[in-house]
């Protein structure tokens, strides 16, 4: 049976309609389809021979850091649940120093849907953790009744988006066509309407924006199954204000493709990673309509500040070491690296804490 690229797949399917499918649709397609889709292909993603560089690929000491968090609220018989692990190195992290701190949950889950990226996860921990693999269960669906911390590093990012044009006096979807055997985008004839996204009705014509009912209905989801416990959503994004601002015309969508960024999702279909920023404010509202609690929005500086990362540095004793941690730590926290355009948002369900993480910056109040 002769090969179809997925973007032949993706043209099928358009064709088969008869009109244009949505972008989440397709950003679906590009990223999770079988064998083919981005994440669920072979291909090496993450570090310096992948397409980009996550924070935990960056240093030890995120994980390090954000474990300090986890330890903070964990209590005896809770567990932690990971979504989208990556290549399972930030599990490493917090499961090696939760076991330090004397606070190892009772089982790590992980959600990972890729069987490939599940295998690498289990290799990287059973290579540097073998005495904690038996605590840790991949997960294909949500568990029940969960009770412990909830984390999603750069997850919500990789949600399928909906993609939004202003016309001259409502916003429509933008879908994926395929004229001329090329695909290309399409406003949908019909106003876009959904009561929950708060959109910028003043923007001007052409205007361009992205909101992600996916990752709503993800934290919906969440509230479902969990009992007690904290969430912590960490990712590169911003309140409503700044989201919705002026000069943001053309949205927010970003392909990354060795290295390299671009704004084009239909070239290397499958290969290159299709991003949107999150709106923070959106996913308070939905946490909170939910029924969770918002404990907390701050930089990813300023968490790993107030969680004390200077005091890794300062605990290093071998003065190379110490050199090639402050390289890390400026690229976790600089504003001109991760440290300013990642934000923290934790949200807490039948738990009251005053979160360490937000003890030097909490700013709630702009979400």
């Amino acid at each position: 049976m002769a090969f179809v690229s997925l973007e032949q797949i993706i043209k099928d399917t358009i064709i088969q309609k008869a009109s244009p499918i949505g972008f989440d649709e397709f950003m679906d397609l590009a990223l999770y389809y079988p064998a083919q889709g981005y994440y669920s292909g072979g291909a090496q993603k993450f570090g310096e021979r992948g397409d980009f560089i996550t924070a935990p690929e960056t240093s030890d000491l995120f994980g390090y850091t954000l474990a300090r968090q986890c330890a903070q609220v964990l209590r005896d018989g809770q567990d932690i649940l990971e979504f989208g692990a990556g290549s399972g190195v930030l599990a490493a992290q917090i499961l090696f120093e939760l076991g330090r701190l004397g606070s190892l949950p009772k089982k790590y889950y992980i959600l990972e849907l890729s069987a490939e990226l599940q295998q690498r996860q289990k290799e990287t921990i059973n290579k540097v953790l073998p005495e904690l693999i038996e605590r840790v269960v991949w997960l294909n669906t949500l568990p029940q009744n969960f009770s412990g911390v909830v984390i999603a590093n750069e997850v919500l990012d990789a949600m399928p988006a909906k993609r939004l044009i202003k016309q001259a006096d409502h916003f429509s979807e933008l879908g994926v066509d395929c004229q001329s055997d090329q695909l290309s985008w399409q406003p949908f004839d019909h106003a876009y309407t959904n009561d929950k996204m708060l959109l910028p009705n003043e923007a001007g014509v052409g205007y361009t924006t992205e909101v992600n009912e996916r990752a709503m209905a993800w934290i919906d989801s969440l509230s479902e199954i969990i009992d007690e416990g904290l969430v912590l959503l960490i990712d590169y994004g911003m309140g409503r204000k700044e989201y919705f601002h002026p000069q943001r015309f053309e949205g927010t969508l970003r392909c990354y493709y060795q290295h390299k960024a671009s704004d084009d999702p239909f070239k290397h279909v499958g290969k290159q990673d299709i991003t949107t920023s999150v709106n923070f404010s959106d996913m308070a509202d939905q946490a909170k309509n939910s029924g969770f609690k918002i404990a907390g929005y701050a930089t990813q500086a300023m968490f790993l500040i107030s969680l004390g990362i200077d005091e890794y540095l300062l605990a290093e004793t071998d003065e190379n070491r110490r050199v090639s941690l402050a390289q890390q730590i400026k690229q976790l926290v600089l504003p001109s690296a991760m440290g300013e355009s990642f934000k923290v948002l934790a949200f807490t369900k039948n738990r009251q804490v005053k979160l360490n993480g937000f003890k030097e910056q909490d700013l709630t109040h702009k979400l």
